[in-house]
């Protein structure tokens, strides 16, 4: 009943107002209406009329068009960054330190034996294949190099190289000098399939991966076969076979406090073996720094043992270290620097704090829940890091395609790591996968960059230590508190000191800000509307009113269309016209009526606003229930 008295109000206000045609609607809003040329358009002569109709419509067309620019504008979520300084007191960061060479060739000698053999043998062949002997003592194991071999590639022909296999006998075509590439031929099987032997070089089974230098290739084959190989071997042993806390840290100071190796908290990582970080956070709350400057950061004596180093692993000595966030895994392959042996490194740090808008102005992640990638590194406890994600994508890639996982990722539950007796075939899977553009693309769309990060800006200097001066009553200390012993067991080529510490408390922060928001884009609506048609809110209003009252004569017509088609189609069912009431009382009479008996006594005449008599309580006997003999008087 509400609803249809408030329809019943709203078509009584329209008859008041415009009427009921378009037209009268049109006219009405024209000039009724605050927004600048309508009213011209119904007021003039024939000619300006037609004038101020063109240039109403043309304005209206440009306010409709820059108004799509300026939502265009605002739903593309466009950002701004600002630069901002601010001086408080500041977390010390972590600090990870690791040996470049990952274990002690001393503890590692007796897995690497047979491998070591074979890659001195094939050196020999490059360097003197005229003067390489065939019987070696006692006899090489070849299964290793035929799984994975190294070739030459003579290039005389460019259209027809040669490709030979270092341990052919036949090395006729070697021996004849000229340019030599240098290539590691992969099987072309797919796991599980046993990968064919590439002892044909030059066959189809066979692919290759082309290096400029010999160095280059040998270093990638023996990293290759030495993956294979330590992927055996449990993590307790390799964490064993790497360096220890008390036999690498030899001194530490942090500001005026000293520590010692039982300060750093030990990871393994497969880049590097053991790594030993300070102030990582997870077992006690991070350390802050009290002053800037080099007498209040951390200072460091490590000790590489250059002269333990695997020679044909690790051809670059020295210390790898990363200044990270606490609770973050360090990937020092990628953001790690090197310390050179015999030197004294000063590292000068400055922060620079990265804050990014989310959704929808960039597709960042605060905490890593919402990308699409199992986080491999949660195993760590760590937080999430973009780096953590395409490794962790690409190790999963890794074990879908090729069966099983790379030694230098984590493994995903139920995995094994990839070797040459399990999985034949997984050098030229891994091979193939990392060279693959399509992989990286799916990785990268995968992954998001975190919506808050901390970056450490680091200057560099170095100077040589110990001085020739001052060397050897140091070496004979630091030997002295490390083994006890009177000899000098340290030498310049394996020491090492690092200084780290703030250069100044000033950081700089670089936020991000929104560069439309909604009061711009309602302020640039506004005063587009308001420049081209001279209108405000209001005309808005007066517009949305006619869309109204157009929707209601709408209405109106459709009702009026709708009652029309219902009589017509009852004219058709019943061609007659209907009776009056009048002939229905005539006929009632005739039939036999007899009102009901009232009360006894005079008639009264009716009440002034009594309604007349209800003719629908009138009984009529029918037709057919009559008798003939019955009296219609």
């Amino acid at each position: 009943m509400k609803l249809r008295k408030y329809l019943v109000r709203a078509l009584h206000r329209l008859q008041k107002g415009p009427g009921y045609t378009y037209k009268e609607l049109l006219v009405w809003y024209c000039d009724n209406t605050n927004t600048h040329g309508p009213k011209r358009i119904i007021k003039e002569g024939p000619k300006k009329k037609l004038i101020w109709f063109f240039l109403t419509l043309l304005f209206a067309s440009l306010v409709f068009w820059q108004w799509g620019i300026l939502i265009n504008t605002y739903l593309s979520y466009n950002v701004t960054s600002s630069l901002s300084i601010g001086f408080k007191t500041m977390k010390f960061p972590a600090v990870t330190v690791c040996n470049a060479n990952p274990f002690k060739y001393s503890e590692v000698k007796p897995l690497l034996k047979e491998l070591d053999r074979l890659i001195e043998a094939a050196l020999e062949r490059i360097l003197q294949p005229g003067n390489s002997s065939d019987n070696v003592s006692p006899p090489l194991d070849l299964e290793l190099w035929n799984q994975i071999p190294l070739v030459l590639i003579d290039e005389h022909d460019k259209d027809n190289p040669i490709i030979l296999d270092i341990f052919e006998s036949n090395q006729t075509a070697a021996a004849r000098g000229g340019p030599m590439g240098r290539g590691l031929c992969h099987g072309r099987a797919q796991l599980p399939a046993v990968c064919p032997q590439c002892s044909q070089p030059g066959s189809e089974s066979c692919t290759y991966r082309n290096f400029s230098s010999a160095a280059q290739a040998v270093t990638e084959w023996y990293i290759l076969q030495s993956t294979s190989i330590l992927s055996k071997v449990p993590l307790h042993d390799r964490i064993r076979m790497g360096y220890q806390a008390e036999d690498m840290i030899l001194a530490c100071l942090y500001g005026a406090e000293p520590c010692n190796y039982k300060n750093f908290t030990q990871i393994y990582h497969p880049d590097h073996g053991n790594c030993y970080i300070f102030n990582w956070g997870m077992d006690e709350e991070a350390l802050n720094s009290s002053n800037p400057g080099a007498e209040f950061g951390l200072k460091l004596i490590l000790d590489i043992s250059q002269q333990d180093y695997i020679p044909y692993l690790s051809s670059a000595a020295g210390a790898r270290l990363m200044l990270h966030q606490q609770k973050s895994f360090p990937f020092l392959k990628d953001q790690g620097i090197y310390a050179m042996a015999g030197t004294e490194t000063s590292i000068g740090v400055l922060v620079d704090e990265l804050e990014r808008m989310g959704y929808p102005y960039s597709d960042c992640t605060v905490n890593g829940s919402d990308v699409p990638v199992q986080n491999l590194y949660s195993q760590y406890n760590t937080s999430y890091s973009i780096q953590a994600c395409l490794r962790s994508c690409f190790q999963n890639h890794m074990v879908e395609i090729c069966g099983c996982g790379h030694y230098m990722f984590p493994l995903p539950e139920g995995v094994n790591y990839c070797n040459n007796e399990d999985f034949p075939g997984w050098a030229y899977c891994y091979s193939s996968l990392r060279s693959s553009i399509k992989q990286r693309q799916i990785c990268i769309d995968s992954c998001k960059e975190t919506c808050n990060d901390t970056q450490y800006k680091m200057t560099i200097s170095m100077a040589d230590w110990p001085s020739e001066a001052s060397e050897d009553w140091i070496f004979h200390i630091l030997s002295y508190e490390r083994d006890m012993s009177t000899n000098v067991t340290l030498d310049r080529n394996g020491i090492i000191k690092l200084n780290i510490y703030f250069q100044e408390y000033n950081y700089r922060t670089i936020s991000e800000s929104a560069a439309t928001t909604i009061v711009w884009l309602l302020s640039s609506l506004g005063g587009q509307f308001g420049f081209w048609m001279g209108g405000s809110v209001l005309c808005l209003i007066e517009f949305g009113e006619i869309i109204i009252d157009s929707l209601w004569i709408t209405i109106i017509n459709v009702i009026s269309w709708a009652k029309g088609l219902q009589q017509r189609r009852a004219r058709a069912r019943y061609p007659d016209a209907p009776p009056t009431v009048s002939e229905l009382v005539e006929a009632h009479t005739n039939l036999g009526f007899q009102p009901e008996p009232g009360p006894a006594g005079p008639a009264l005449p009716p009440e002034p606003g009594t309604p007349p008599p209800n003719y629908d309580s009138l009984r009529v006997q029918p037709l057919d229930t009559l008798s003939p003999d019955s009296d219609t008087d």
